[in-house]
């Protein structure tokens, strides 16, 4: 046992300190590019080996310009590899470039705001536009429906990120619950008076030995940037931590209302598979938005949303972001970082899709997902004005209604042939690196002949990956059990047999391990009281969730959640060698 663990250490320390050369990410880029062998593949190469990004970013490709789904296939791959890429060098700050785009939505959302001050002056406040906006509303109203304060309570929770107060590595439920007091003014009207009868113990955690008001008064969130692409950051704002807590529970509601009209959004399988039938059949339209997040204008959610509900929004949104120092006053009702704007779009999207239905009195599928939209194919022109009308553009380069090309939830087809592509977003700097672009690259073959051998054209960029990784670091897993080694057949691997009367494999991975922390306190409680499976009202309310009396009552006592008093550190991962059990070894064939 411990000759195995020094020789694990031994391993992590060869991977840490394997030496991977700049040109590794050329190399694989050329080679991949190469093993297309079509028209759009070799004019990226050309522009990439002579440095020309920013043509290389603005490329384009239409749909309609092929009927060959192999064709369109080669010349979309390679379209797509690059197109995440963020280590081109460009004249455009970053920063700027997504502020930029900020700000323009800023501005459509204060049209829209103006607009709907009073739509009588509007001149496109007409026709269609009237009974649909007014279908759109009792549509919402009858998806909602009513809401009990129980509910509101129970379902709140934290998210995974940071908020106003609370930053860095330990940003965990644990610490949360430890220090995080931000709030707004508008949520403590609101919680402030039975916040301490809902959560007993933390108030009490939070007011310690002192008597007085525990929570720390903010203004409002904190609009900052995270990295996208080569091209522009993306716009966030982060949450007062009690704010995003209760905004959590609001999307929470949103969403199992929605599921009870077939709308899942815990699951992108439903728009995946009729983003594939449609593209066979031609019956449906795959509808995106450009920044549909960013474009929920106040005015819209208040002439959508039934009194009560925006009542409880309102008051957990904030109104003001702060930017460079100063304060702006929000045009959208919510933005990224707020806990219930997926929800708050996926509602008004798919109410407004039922009212376009309804109006064309047509028949058809809809699904939504987010700002990723499916509906029948003639109602597509009709959303997209209505839509406009609401606030919102339609991208009109990742909706398709009139190719044999279909996208939706990251599946990607045209005429029913796979088509998803792979990316390379960062420059391969590792071993772990490595491994994630060596096994994209051997399943996209293996995709490319509909899941029997592999597609030779790829090998060459394959094998030059693996050269480039030690050969005691050439772990061969199974497909479905990360990128902790490469990806093979059964006898390319030679895995070894289970022992102790288990059936199946045992192979040897690498694992990235969350660095983690002892905590010791009342919130560690609450943290694993909160981290149990099922809520109260989900187990006395929604019929279509298993739960148990027992397994909730034991969830309480001995939560199931892993790590006792540890909580891991955000961001801070360590390598790790493990043995893997596999019960059955997934074969992805020869390169044919």
């Amino acid at each position: 046992m411990g000759s195995n663990r020094n020789r694990n250490r031994e391993l992590v320390k060869l991977a840490r300190n394997h030496y991977v050369p700049a040109s590794i990410t050329d190399v694989a880029i050329h080679d991949f590019l190469e093993a297309l062998d079509c028209p759009k593949s070799l004019a990226i190469s050309i522009l990439y080996k002579h440095q020309e990004y920013q043509q290389l970013v603005d490329m384009e490709l239409e749909p309609l310009d092929y009927n060959d789904p192999f064709s369109f296939r080669d010349a979309y791959t390679a379209f797509s590899f690059l197109s995440k890429a963020d280590f081109f060098k460009l004249a455009v700050s970053k920063e700027e470039a997504a502020f930029k785009k900020f700000f323009k939505f800023e501005e459509l959302c204060k049209q829209t705001n103006s607009r709907f001050m009073n739509l009588n002056l509007d001149p496109n406040y007409h026709g269609p536009n009237v009974w649909l906006l007014n279908a759109t509303k009792r549509k919402i109203e009858e998806i909602l429906g009513d809401f009990s304060p129980e509910e509101f309570v129970d379902e709140a929770n934290w998210g995974p990120g940071v908020t106003t107060l609370l930053k860095g590595e330990h940003v965990s439920a644990i610490n949360k619950f430890h220090s995080e007091n931000g709030i707004t003014r508008d949520l403590y009207a609101l919680v402030g008076s039975w916040f301490p009868a809902a959560y007993p113990q933390w108030y009490e955690r939070l007011t310690g030995e002192s008597q007085e008001n525990p929570f720390a008064f903010v203004v409002g969130n904190e609009i900052v940037t995270v990295p996208k692409n080569s091209k522009t950051d993306r716009v966030i704002a982060s949450e007062p931590g009690l704010n995003l807590w209760f905004q959590k529970a609001i999307g929470n509601m949103i969403r199992r209302r929605l599921r009870r009209w077939g709308i899942d959004l815990n699951s992108q399988d439903r728009n995946q598979l009729l983003a594939k039938l449609s593209s066979i059949d031609d019956s449906l339209a795959t509808v995106d938005f450009s920044s549909a997040s960013d474009s929920i204008a106040r005015k819209l959610v208040e002439e959508l949303i039934p009194p009560r509900w925006l009542q409880l929004l309102s008051a957990c949104r904030c109104s003001l972001g702060a930017h460079n120092g100063t304060f702006i006053r929000w045009e959208k009702f919510s933005s990224m970082g707020n806990g219930f704007t997926f929800e708050l779009e996926s509602l008004i999207f798919f109410a407004a899709a039922l009212a376009v239905k309804e109006y064309l009195k047509t028949s058809g599928t809809i699904s939504v997902f987010g700002d990723d939209v499916i509906l029948p194919k003639h109602c597509y022109e009709l959303f997209s004005s209505f839509t406009a009308f609401l606030g919102f553009q339609v991208n009109k380069e990742k909706s398709f209604s009139t190719s044999y090309f279909r996208e939706s939830c990251g599946a990607h087809y045209f005429d029913g042939i796979d088509c998803k592509p792979i990316y390379l977003k960062k420059r391969v700097r590792n071993v772990s690196a490595i491994y994630k672009l060596a096994n994209s690259v051997r399943y996209l073959a293996h995709r490319r002949n509909s899941h029997y051998g592999c597609d030779a054209r790829f090998r060459n960029c394959w094998r030059h990956l693996r050269k480039r990784i030690p050969k005691p670091l050439r772990f061969g897993i199974t497909l479905g059990i990360g990128d902790g080694g490469l990806i093979g057949n059964f006898d390319e691997t030679t895995p070894v047999k289970a022992r102790h009367g288990l059936e199946g494999y045992r192979v040897k991975s690498f694992a990235e391990i969350g660095v983690t922390q002892s905590f010791d306190g009342p919130a560690t409680m609450l943290a694993r009281l909160k981290a149990r499976p099922v809520s109260r009202y989900e187990a006395t309310h929604d019929w279509k969730t298993p739960t148990s009396t027992k397994k909730a009552i034991a969830d309480l006592i001995c939560p199931s959640e892993e790590g006792g008093n540890d909580y891991t550190l955000r961001g801070r991962t360590k390598l790790a060698v493990s043995m893997v059990h596999v019960q059955q070894w997934y074969n992805l064939g020869p390169w044919l």
